[in-house]
């Protein structure tokens, strides 16, 4: 196993969401908009994946197996037996494959710019990423990785000294481990996890998303048996603040549908 322990964020109390964040990202960044929102009436549990937050890098390729059951573990570790799994961007296919080698413990699943296996552009992506840092070209990365993950609305809004601090922000913001999770979501395929699935879901569907595209999340749908879906028009892959707000008002709308969490 090359996952070793991770680093988790643990607020609130109440019924648990266990939160899987995407590659490059981590909890803050990922879900910092709604933390405090949904800690009032839910108990928080959000592991970093290697090289992300406070958790040490892995010591060999990342395995989706291994990363699933290692989020499972830090959420009963933390005192919850059962979970909804919150996962964006490659912390949906996390969540596929939690609920798929855990359903005794997975109450529901909100998938958010989501895909079951990388679509074209995220491939390209993906291999892009990898070679602009492997020539050392860090602030190539940011740049690429920034543009590819806001809006064509929000970037024509930001001057040029706008867009240069952000991309720094982003430079300083890129964890140790993102190669790896990158790597990752190369590899990632949980089609045939999908049928399977028991839990309800909850699948978000950001329509002006450029690094993982919209169709990935309808594929999601379409193969997990009564998913919802749900568009988010012309959101980015990264939610801002408008469309965060919308998201966690369906997102709040589906957990209260949820059956009761086992004691």
């Amino acid at each position: 196993m090359n996952t070793p322990q991770l680093d988790v964020v643990v607020r609130g109390t109440g019924p648990a969401l266990l939160l899987a964040h995407g590659a490059g990202g981590g909890i803050e960044g990922n879900f910092g908009l709604v933390l405090d929102d949904l800690a009032r009436d839910h108990t928080l549990v959000g592991p970093h994946y290697p090289g992300a937050g406070g958790s040490p890098a892995a010591t060999g390729p990342l395995d989706l197996d291994d990363l699933a059951d290692q989020m499972v573990t830090e959420a009963v570790a933390a005192g919850q037996e059962s979970f909804a799994v919150l996962g964006e961007s490659l912390g949906s296919a996390v969540a596929v494959r939690i609920a798929a080698r855990h359903p005794e413990r997975v109450r529901g699943l909100v998938l958010t710019a989501g895909f079951p296996a990388a679509d074209p552009v995220l491939a390209l992506a993906a291999r892009l990423i990898k070679s602009l840092a492997d020539a050392g070209r860090w602030e190539e990365v940011a740049r690429f990785t920034h543009l590819s993950c806001l809006s064509p609305a929000d970037l024509a809004a930001a001057s040029p000294a706008d867009l240069d601090a952000a991309v720094a922000r982003t430079r300083a913001g890129m964890p140790p481990g993102m190669l790896d999770h990158f790597d990752l979501v190369s590899r990632v395929d949980v089609r045939a996890d999908l049928g399977d699935l028991s839990a309800p879901a909850l699948v978000v569907a950001p329509t002006g998303d450029r690094l993982v595209l919209p169709e990935s999340s309808y594929r999601l749908a379409a193969g997990i048996p009564g998913a919802k879906l749900i568009e988010l028009p012309g959101a980015a892959h990264i939610l801002n603040e408008t469309d965060r707000a919308t998201w966690l008002h369906h997102v709040r709308r589906f957990l209260d549908t949820l059956p009761p969490a086992s004691e």
